[in-house]
């Protein structure tokens, strides 16, 4: 599929769920967050079915996130549905990886192929910090999990508080980046984003936040295709129809992001 500008658009991340087992300041309130029933959550086959109509259309490229994908119950039912969906080329999961390694070769054996991990420090106490209160001991037993079930490139998606050329004046960014080296892990560093302003950069070392080689769509857990992370455009599949909304979002995508005042990054998949 090609929008307006010319770019092909062939990914596709779903989110799974708006829940989330830690709270990182930047992602989601420390206290009641606004959460969606559980009767508007997307079903497994309605997502299955989201999957088959995209691939249809020209999605060659699936990744799962949440919130925290891998509270969501039964999440490894759920991979190995999509999985079967012929002509699905690349199937992938962001996680905190906190249940990862419970979950790492069951995900595998059903068809995911490669796997992201949000780490933004490799120092327990802040750590426990910035997701008020996680362990990070649990990520790193994930992370050996993942490598040990084949999940691989596996990669380290670390938050900077400015632009790639400040990464080597932030301390944690620098502790993640040999860690990755030595444990064979890929890292990238994302400059921290803010729907509600209109602030992001591209990612260092991924193709994130270059508005333009964009080649995504996105669905909410609750069944709204949008264009772009910043922006509040929104289609609704049960509405208008999987395809009918894909083709509203592809039709509709900008240029640039600006901004999104309708999400945060909890129930929109970052």
């Amino acid at each position: 599929m090609l929008d307006r500008y010319n770019r092909k658009i062939n990914y596709l991340r779903i989110s799974v769920t708006d829940r989330c087992n830690l709270r990182c300041h930047y992602c989601m309130p420390e206290n009641d967050p606004c959460l969606l029933r559980h009767e508007d959550i997307l079903s497994f086959e309605e997502i299955q079915q989201v999957v088959a109509v995209a691939v249809s259309l020209g999605i060659d490229k699936v990744r799962l996130t949440g919130g925290e994908p891998l509270v969501r119950k039964d999440i490894v039912d759920l991979v190995s549905m999509i999985a079967e969906v012929p002509g699905l080329q690349d199937l992938a999961m962001t996680t905190n990886a906190t249940l990862l390694e419970r979950f790492a070769m069951p995900l595998a054996r059903a068809g995911l192929q490669r796997i992201n991990i949000s780490l933004d420090t490799v120092d327990p106490v802040k750590f426990r910090e910035i997701t008020r209160g996680g362990d990070i001991q649990q990520v790193f037993a994930g992370i050996r999990s993942a490598k040990k079930a084949g999940l691989e490139p596996v990669k380290v998606n670390c938050v900077i508080q400015g632009g790639p050329g400040e990464v080597d004046m932030e301390a944690d960014a620098l502790s993640v980046a040999g860690y990755c080296r030595e444990n064979g892990l890929q890292v990238r560093f994302i400059p921290k984003m803010d729907l509600h302003t209109g602030q992001f950069g591209i990612v260092y070392g991924g193709t994130g936040g270059d508005c333009k080689q964009c080649n995504r769509l996105r669905l909410t857990s609750d069944g709204k295709m949008k264009p772009c992370l910043f922006s509040d455009l929104a289609f609704d599949i049960r509405s208008l129809g999987i395809q009918k909304a894909m083709e509203m979002a592809l039709e509709a995508k900008p240029e640039k992001g600006t901004v999104n005042l309708s999400n945060c990054f909890h129930n929109i998949g970052g």
